[in-house]
């Protein structure tokens, strides 16, 4: 996500954690992704595949056929602004940017700019619990906020093996646990919403290697989650594919 302005070295816990109760995943379907998109959000509500992208100049909210992988509308992140995650909350859709401290709400059905927002950090992800929103800024703590002020209700300390997890980036509220990309890594964390611990993790290495891109910042980041069909999707930064895989908790 952010060219080389971290060490790999720097990402998280220990290495040991990851050996525990980690899953590959397991695909379900293959669907196309645009392979421009230098993905930053992803979220599928109400039948529809949203998507947000990063990079000064290429940044954008976009909604996307989800068969085809066609954008079927969108509207831009102005520059000097690089687009970060985005949530649906109500009839809108909210979207960070990633070092400037500025949201944007934009209309759900008509992508037409509604105001915008404020908040202190990087912004890197959306996600909502249906109460809250939660946002990832890199660090190892998330922040639930309340959807019409922004103001923070409470913090998460997320920590694997009793060690803090950092850059938790691209989030998904699933089943009762927030799922979090690690960036620079192609491991998804599965939180526990209530104590911030890391439940166990979920490999997606083989679908990366099946994406075949390879680039410093191709890395896996893009999860969306589709309750009422329980589908659950994942992709990456300029992947040409949209995987679906199987929940955690199964079917």
């Amino acid at each position: 996500m952010r060219g080389a302005f971290l060490l790999a070295l720097a990402l998280l816990a220990p290495a040991a954690a990851f050996a525990q109760d980690t899953a590959p995943a397991e695909v379900v379907r293959r669907f196309p992704h645009d392979p421009q998109a230098y993905t930053e959000g992803l979220f599928f509500d109400g039948g529809a595949l949203f998507e947000s992208t990063g990079e000064v100049g290429r940044s954008s909210v976009r909604e996307v056929e989800l068969e085809t992988g066609r954008v079927l509308r969108q509207v831009p992140v102005p520059p000097p602004l690089f687009g970060e995650g985005i949530v649906a909350w109500r009839d809108q859709i909210l979207s960070l940017t990633w070092k400037d401290g500025i949201g944007f709400r934009w209309s759900r059905d008509g992508f037409r700019k509604l105001g915008s927002f404020r908040y202190a950090g990087e912004g890197w992800a959306l996600t909502s619990d249906g109460r809250n929103l939660i946002l990832s800024d890199g660090t190892p703590t998330l922040r639930l906020l309340d959807p019409r002020t922004f103001r923070v209700r409470r913090t998460l300390a997320v920590t694997a093996g009793g060690a803090p997890v950092a850059n938790l980036n691209e989030l998904e509220f699933v089943d009762g646990e927030i799922l979090a990309n690690i960036w620079m890594t192609d491991r998804v964390a599965r939180i526990d919403p209530k104590d911030g611990h890391v439940i166990g993790w979920i490999d997606l290495a083989a679908l990366h290697a099946q994406a075949g891109v390879f680039g410093a910042d191709q890395v896996a980041n893009g999860i969306a989650w589709d309750a009422k069909g329980r589908r659950l999707f994942v992709t990456g930064k300029e992947w040409p594919t949209l995987f679906q895989i199987k929940p955690p908790k199964g079917r």
